[in-house]
């Protein structure tokens, strides 16, 4: 799957790591819903950070279309609201 991570870039994450990836989402929409701001800015930290990990870059001049888009790390929690579904950020 094509992510973006908004101000980032693209990476391919396999869909084998979206079972970890889900568990971050799970944790990041709790936290959300608590208002932990501090457990929101770590998770979605977490978040980011495991995508960069597990994901292959693409080279900054492909145009794949995304198929999940991420907010940057320095998002705020309205704007993260703004771009959630149903189940998170992540589908699943």
């Amino acid at each position: 799957m094509i992510v973006r991570i908004m101000g980032e870039g693209q990476v391919e994450v396999a869909d084998s790591h979206f079972p970890e990836l889900n568990k971050l989402d799970d944790e990041l929409l709790a936290e959300m819903e608590g208002g932990d701001e501090d457990g929101f800015r770590r998770t979605l930290g977490a978040l980011l950070d495991a995508v960069r990990r597990l994901g292959t870059p693409l080279p900054d001049d492909a145009l794949e279309p995304s198929e999940l888009i991420l907010p940057a790390a320095d998002a705020g929690l309205d704007e993260v609201r703004e771009m959630l579904r149903d189940d998170g950020l992540i589908p699943g």
